[in-house]
């Protein structure tokens, strides 16, 4: 999980500060000593950390805090404001042209960050936004770069522009743009080569599509999980071809935090977007307030509605219906079916848990070890062996039926007996409490947590 040690370490640096009723100077500077350490572990750039202790200490050590009434909540609160203006402050759009103008953007980065993939998650960004995207093939080196493309570009529904291998990246660049202007294309992505690591004929071939055609966006993909690397990719890119933002794929793996707290400090230029998994769907808008809140522990509520709202869709009648079924305590185990998919759609226990207040670092790991990925998909197999009638009607689940379906669960027959039981006690408690079925409201359906 991205940040996970990071946030464990400052956690436990907060928790002794608010254990203190005021605070020494020499408290403000073992602490920042400790946060210094967790950053540069981190892989945090060593500069961009020293800049970063040196602006907090300032600000902390200041008679307004020291004589505070809880100094230790005000160097926490400074932490995280100093942690916002160094991933940017603002959030970072991708500068379209106005009106019907084409806008051309040239996808850059090396092999395996990802960037491919990346080019049809932008593109289906912007076509959810309303625009008409086209996909440009320019990587003729990589065996099958065309062809995922194409495969990419089809399930985001997005048109595809390929000249096949043997011609130069420039000139299937230019002829896209008339492609683009014959078929009412207002936004072309060109996704160019890469290469497994920085060389001068990489270069040479971006510099050469940028003089011959106007690129309005160079957008830089480097991978999260190489931390210092990213961020020395991102200034080589950024020195010799010239890049407007960045974009993090693979954070949802075991990435430390150095590119995402070192990029903006390093380069001037904003993170744009970060990935968040291998489906087209999973990229995110890249916001500073709550990227920091997540690394500090603070999570990442709006993002977490942002997400439910994106990905749930559920039709106004339905949604009228189950909510009714909900205040009766009437739903029934179709409806927790729903509710699985519903999570599942949304990255699972560990995607939602990680953006709850109080989540990270070690505690994230406590709560995962209470809810168990596996147990769950248990309770669904067990759910699925059912009829199509016993999932609405509960109460025909007789001893012979629940031994029927343990067996086709492939559990015991003590696992459905306490699934169901729990079940039972569920309708129960929502029948008393009508109120807890409310959800983050949406016009496209409220999220609701499985039973």
């Amino acid at each position: 999980m991205a940040f996970e040690s990071l946030t464990d370490k400052l956690q436990n640096v907060f928790k002794k500060l608010r254990s203190k009723g005021r605070l020494t100077e020499e408290d403000v500077k073992a602490a920042l000593k400790e946060v210094r350490m967790a950053l540069l572990e981190a892989d945090v750039n060593f500069r961009v950390v020293k800049q970063f202790v040196k602006s907090v200490e300032e600000r902390a050590i200041g008679a307004d805090v020291m004589n505070g009434l809880n100094p230790g909540q005000m160097v926490i609160k400074i932490v995280n404001e100093e942690m916002i203006a160094l991933m940017g402050s603002e959030t970072t759009e991708i500068q379209l042209q106005p009106g019907k103008a084409v806008t051309v953007i040239m996808m850059c980065g090396l092999q395996g960050a990802g960037k491919t993939t990346t080019t049809a998650k932008i593109a289906g960004k912007l076509k959810k936004k309303g625009k008409k995207p086209l996909l440009v093939a320019c990587d003729i080196y990589r065996p099958a770069a065309i062809k995922q493309l194409q495969v990419n570009g089809e399930k985001q529904e997005v048109d595809v522009f390929s000249m096949g291998e043997n011609q130069r990246p420039v000139d299937i660049a230019k002829a896209s743009l008339e492609h683009a202007a014959k078929f009412g294309h207002n936004v072309v992505i060109l996704d160019t080569a890469g290469r497994l690591h920085i060389d001068e004929e990489m270069m040479e071939e971006l510099q050469e599509i940028k003089a011959n055609v106007e690129v309005h966006q160079s957008l830089l993909v480097v991978d999260a999980m190489t931390g210092q690397d990213a961020v020395n990719v991102a200034k080589d890119f950024n020195d010799k071809v010239g890049i407007d933002g960045v974009i993090l794929s693979k954070m949802d793996g075991d990435s430390r935090g150095g590119a995402a707290l070192s990029v903006k400090a390093v380069t001037g230029k904003p993170i744009l977007y970060v990935g968040m998994g291998e489906k087209l769907s999973d990229l995110e808008q890249f916001y500073p307030d709550r990227m920091a809140g997540r690394i500090l522990g603070m999570g990442d509520v709006l993002s977490l509605i942002e997400k439910a709202q994106s990905t749930i869709d559920i039709d106004g009648d339905k949604e009228k219906e189950m909510a009714s079924r909900f205040k009766k305590g009437k739903f029934d185990f179709e409806d927790y079916l729903e509710s699985m998919s519903q999570m599942k759609k949304m990255g699972g226990i560990s995607s939602l848990l990680s953006m709850m207040p109080g989540m990270g670092g070690g505690k994230l790991g406590d709560v995962e070890s209470l809810v168990d990925e596996g147990q769950l998909a248990r309770m669904e197999a067990i759910v699925l062996s059912m009829t199509k009638e016993e999932r609405k009607d509960p109460k025909l689940l007789n001893p012979s039926r629940k031994h029927r379906i343990a067996k086709g669960a492939g559990v015991d027959i003590s696992v459905v007996n306490r699934f169901v039981k729990q079940f039972e006690q569920s309708q129960k408690m929502m029948k008393q409490l009508p109120g807890m079925m409310g959800g983050f409201g949406s016009k496209k359906g409220k999220f609701k947590f499985p039973f």
